[in-house]
């Protein structure tokens, strides 16, 4: 498994597959604070701007769509991808 950076930029679209991948691995500190935020009840489009990096003012179906797919995928990882990084990680 690859050491995932602590403040990545994402894609606009979070992966869908139904295994790991490395874009996963890359995001997993995304993925966290994406899941603390949701805990904390924090605004959409705060986390938009200080996670994702995107501006929810300029771009707001964009940065919706790629709030809603990352944390989506966050809580995938919850339920199914740890799994996978138990196993050793994406296939490379």
């Amino acid at each position: 498994m690859q050491k995932p950076l602590l403040d990545q930029d994402v894609a606009d679209e979070a992966p869908t597959a139904s295994v790991l991948t490395g874009y996963d691995e890359e995001h997993l500190v995304t993925y966290l604070r994406l899941l603390h935020a949701e805990a904390d009840g924090a605004d959409w489009k705060e986390v938009a701007r200080i996670v994702l990096h995107l501006n929810p003012a300029q771009e707001p179906e964009r940065a919706r769509r790629a709030w809603q797919t990352h944390l989506a995928r966050a809580r995938w990882m919850t339920e199914y991808g740890y799994r996978h990084l138990l196993r050793g990680g994406a296939p490379h």
